[in-house]
């Protein structure tokens, strides 16, 4: 049996008790201080509800004990949370993440699931701190126990994961703060753009000439749409009598519980935006919409697009990002570019774009940048060359106004 003895000594300012305790376990005794205070009352019951701290001296404990009391007084006293981090990251996942696109969702379910409950799931939250965060994060960053280690924009995210989930904690009261506010994920040091230049764009566009998804490719590389929102592009959006294109949804893939499913969601900054494209880019798009007419006539009553989306498959079915990806591969290979990612066609159209003379705010707005000065940030390494251009025709205006 474990034997308690315990001496009752004065609280501070007569806020609460101190007492000394002894306890026997595994025949050894310990010794420590345990202080208990009020809180406030039950509703239900109307009794007091009691807490207490423990620390190994009288001092530390009368320390501990008069911060608390203060913080009572002073009405921001918040009691310490027996939760742990797995049981509250459960929660907040179920409950909290209503109303994200449901591709982040999983992202984020994904961390919780793979990474952060196995290695801090067991901590209390009251428990957890600066340090241990951090050194998970470091962990990340090495390969362990044959796992690879994880790239520094991906430890970023689940910092980003790990940053909201526990300043929802704060708000519902189950933290007094944000332990990781004072951690510092790792620095994610920006790729090199690698566009196709223009050699590459007149290879890749006699690469896709005859092939089922040219139309797609050369709106790709000529609008700088986004891959989702290429598939995502519905017939009402493309309004010919104007000649532009308004973006404003995208195709995203939605894993849960192991079935994937594509659906129609917003945008990645959740806003519209109008395209004014080239003309041909225009025409692209009419000798779509006869092809597919022709392939609703054949296929008859087997034709499925409810959604009246631009880019099908010949029976109106969604394209998937997979097989188009896997196409687009296969053509970048065969033009000397097999490391060119789909992605790698919004750069090319934006710095095709700005080296033409575009200013940076039409082609922030085309591309759906939040502010100029992203774009600014991304394509930066245009404008020297931009600035030398504009230098060589200033040298041709003043030469041809000098001979007059």
């Amino acid at each position: 049996m474990p034997r308690n003895n315990s001496k009752k000594t004065k609280g501070a300012s007569g806020a609460g008790s101190i007492r000394r305790k002894t306890v026997k376990r595994n025949g050894k005794e310990y010794t420590y201080w345990e202080a208990r205070y009020t809180t406030g009352y039950d509703p239900g019951t109307g009794k007091q509800i009691q807490r207490s701290v423990s620390g190994k001296t009288q001092r530390e404990v009368a320390e501990k004990l008069r911060s608390i009391t203060t913080e009572i007084d002073r009405g921001v006293y918040i009691a310490p949370s027996k939760m742990r981090l797995g049981e509250w990251l459960d929660i907040w996942t179920d409950t909290y993440l209503e109303g994200i696109k449901p591709r982040t969702k999983d992202i984020y379910c994904s961390f919780v699931r793979l990474h952060i409950k196995p290695a801090l799931g067991a901590i209390r939250l009251e428990e957890l701190t600066p340090h241990a965060i951090q050194s998970f994060y470091n962990a990340l960053l090495k390969e362990h126990n044959g796992k690879p280690a994880l790239s520094p924009k991906t430890v970023k995210e689940i910092h980003g994961v790990m940053r909201l989930s526990l300043k929802q904690a704060v708000l519902n009261g189950y933290l007094r703060s944000n332990p990781t506010d004072a951690c510092t994920p790792p620095r994610v040091v920006k790729k090199e753009l690698t566009p196709l230049n223009e050699s590459q764009i007149a290879k890749f566009l006699q690469a896709i000439r005859g092939h089922e998804l040219e139309d797609l490719f050369f709106v790709a590389l000529f609008t700088g749409m986004r891959q989702g929102e290429l598939l995502g592009l519905t017939w009402d959006c493309v309004e010919f009598a104007w000649d532009n294109i308004i973006v404003n949804k995208q195709m995203q893939l939605h894993q849960e519980k192991g079935i994937n499913g594509y659906e129609l969601v917003p945008t990645k900054n959740g806003k519209s935006r109008t395209i004014v494209p080239a003309p041909a880019v225009m025409e692209r798009l009419k000798h779509r919409r006869s092809i597919q007419a022709e392939q609703k006539l054949a296929a008859g009553v087997a034709w499925q697009n409810p959604h009246e989306l631009v880019f099908t498959d010949a029976l109106g079915g969604h394209l998937t990002k997979s097989s188009v990806y896997r196409a687009y591969k296969k053509l970048v290979a065969s033009i000397g570019r097999p490391d060119a990612r789909f992605h790698d066609l919004r750069h090319s159209y934006a710095v095709a774009a700005l080296r033409s003379g575009d200013d940076i705010k039409t082609v922030q707005g085309n591309l759906g940048h939040a502010t100029a000065a992203f774009t600014l940030d991304v394509y930066g390494h245009v404008t020297p060359q931009m600035k030398r251009e504009s230098a060589d025709r200033m040298e041709r205006f003043i030469k041809a106004v000098s001979s007059q």
